[in-house]
Parts: structure tokens; sequence; C-alpha cells
């Protein structure tokens, strides 16, 4: 008998597994045999407040000081480009990240390698790498150092409500609880529907990266996230070398995603209309699915049918940027205490909702 099971070793999981572990008995099951082995082992691990919906903005903000004082940011910025004809592109990107545009000669100081045709540029400085695997293994220790229980390897096969218990089978073991909570990622709406609880209307979307040698030789580690107008295709430094995605969002079902070859070619193409330095070789390639509620804000609460089934889905691209936030959020939600959330807030992430 545990308090709390908890469905998916994600971010968002292990998350809210660690901020519940302080008041209850915290369980959670992962599929895979590693944590964050799915969406969150796949993530541009970028923290950018401005991106996203006005919620997600919201939750990303909640979480700063935690990253900040716990050392999980490191600099990055990012720079936006434009060609000719893309003026009203750019000026809406411009607007929604509330940030400044810059002259393409200063542009270029930042990133030598942009092509002439470049016409216009804005830059952020408040833009983040986040230390992803420390933060998913910070979030796993403290939820084992309060006695707490995560399970990888433990795929779920029945889940069962009766007498205000949930019951929950994997291929070894059962498990009953009070409280389920569903953080399945691109799978939670399939837990939903195993556990007799109505899906949401959750869609995940592919998204593929190819990793490239620097261009040019170049030292890239100094770098922003550099990407066109209404985000076609991004390219991010990532240790010493370049992650070059198409910004695809192509709808697909759950599984264990990998890149397609024709999506990377288009990708790169993009890229490169942009820049003076061709690519060459690509050295690796893969995909991650991001799964998003139809309104694209996350779901976080007790469901509308049964209130002992409890939500940790939708995140989208940015389960890392809002999962403190949002876990803090949700845990203040399932424990019943006071929040500084405001109820327009709470109104928007609530499974209510739907």
């Amino acid at each position: 008998m545990t308090d709390i099971i908890i469905i998916g070793g994600g971010i968002a999981g292990i998350s809210l597994a660690a901020r519940l572990s302080d008041h209850a008995h915290v369980t959670v099951l992962e599929t895979e045999n590693a944590l964050g082995y799915h969406a969150s082992g796949r993530s541009a691990a970028l923290y950018e407040p401005n991106y996203g919906a006005p919620s997600v903005n919201a939750l990303s903000r909640m979480g700063e000081r935690y990253f900040q004082d716990g050392g999980y940011l490191s600099d990055r910025g990012f720079l936006l480009v434009a060609q000719n004809g893309e003026d009203r592109a750019f000026e809406k990107d411009l607007n929604d990240l509330n940030t400044n545009e810059i002259s393409v000669e200063d542009a270029r100081q930042i990133v030598p390698i942009l092509k002439p045709s470049i016409t216009r540029a804005a830059y952020h400085s408040g833009a983040f790498d986040i230390d992803t695997d420390r933060l998913i293994q910070d979030f796993a220790k403290q939820t084992r150092s309060n006695g707490g229980e995560v399970i990888t390897g433990a795929a779920v096969t029945r889940s069962e409500f009766a007498d205000g218990f949930w019951t929950v089978h994997t291929s070894d073991r059962v498990l009953q609880a009070p409280t389920l909570v569903n953080a399945a990622g691109a799978w939670a709406d399939d837990i939903a529907k195993l556990s007799g609880i109505s899906p949401i209307g959750l869609t995940p979307y592919r998204r593929s990266f190819a990793r490239v040698p620097a261009p040019g030789g170049h030292d890239v580690s100094k770098w922003p996230i550099f990407f066109g107008v209404g985000e076609t295709w991004y390219a991010k430094p990532d240790a010493g070398k370049l992650l070059i995605s198409p910004a695809d969002e192509d709808a697909a079902s759950a599984h264990d995603a990998f890149a397609d070859d024709m999506v990377i070619a288009m990708g790169i193409d993009r890229y490169q209309q942009h820049v003076t330095e061709e690519v060459t070789r690509v050295e690796t390639t893969w995909a991650g699915l991001r799964t998003f509620a139809p309104d694209r804000t996350l779901v976080l609460g007790r469901d509308a049918g049964n209130p002992s089934f409890v939500w940790c889905a939708g995140q989208g691209g940015y389960g890392f940027q809002t999962a403190p936030g949002a876990s803090q959020f949700l845990a203040d939600v399932m424990l019943g205490r006071v929040s500084d959330v405001d109820a327009e807030l709470v109104a928007a992430l609530s499974p209510h909702r739907f």
C-alpha cells in the first residue's frame, strides 16, 4: 500500500513525486528502464519564460527561482533572424517573445555564419540551457530520500478503482493507493482509458533533431540558440556540435519516436538558407513526442469525474521549463494547500475545462 501512485517517470512525474514525497508515500512507475527516456530525454533543454501560451509563461516564471537556486541554468540566449518578405512574421515573433530588435551587423557578431540575405534580427539574453539530467536525478534523489519508491521497467497493464482505492497492475507487482496520478506523457490518454477515465484529446506531435559538426570549425559554445521566423527551424549549440531541428509538428500515435530522413533534410535545407556554411555531414538523428491538449495548455488537477485520478499531462514542448512551477502548483492542489496561483490560471490548467 502506498499513498500516491504516479504513472510516468519523465520530468513531469518525477518532479511531482519529489514535491509530494515530503508529505506522502509516493510510488513512481516508469515503463522504461530509465527515467526520462522518451520526451524528457529528447528535449532541447531550454528555459525561455516568454515561450509558449500565457499559462506556460506563468508556470515557467513560477519555477525560475528554483532553477537559479539549484544552479540548473547556464547562459545561452536566443537570436531570431528574418529574410526579405518576412517582416510581418518577424514582428509577430518579436511581440510574442517580448524581445528587442538588433542590427543585422550585431547579429553577425553573435553568430558569424549568417548569410547576407538576413535583413532583420532580434536578440534576448534571458534564455538559458537547463541541466536536464541533473534536474531529473535530483528530483528522483529527493523522492527516494523521503521514503518514496521509483520503479523502472514497470509497464502498467491494468488499473481499477473500487472502494476508494486504485489497484494498479504491472507485469510483476500489484500496488494500491487512494490517489493515482497520470503523468504518462504521450500515453496519458491511453492510461486514462485503461483506468476507466474519459480521455481529454491529447495529441502527440513528433519533433526531430540532427546533430552536425560545428560549422566551419567555429567555436559554437557561446552562440545562442538561433531560429527563423514562425519557428520553422532552429539551431542550438550542444557539446561543441550543433543541433538542427525543422521544428516539425507531425501528429503521431504514442510510440518510441524516430526521425524521418526527409523531415531532417527539410530542416537542414531551411537552416542552410540562412547561413554561409554548408552541412556536409550529419552525425546522428533522433525524434521525440511533444504532447498537447487541444488548447495547448498543460492539464494539471483532479479529474472531473473521479477526483482520486489526477492529471499531470499536456506538457507539450515545455515540460522541463515548467516542471518546478507546475509540480509545486499540482502538489499544492493535491495536498489542499493555499496557493498563490490566481483563479484564472487555475481554471486554465484544470481538467474540468474539457
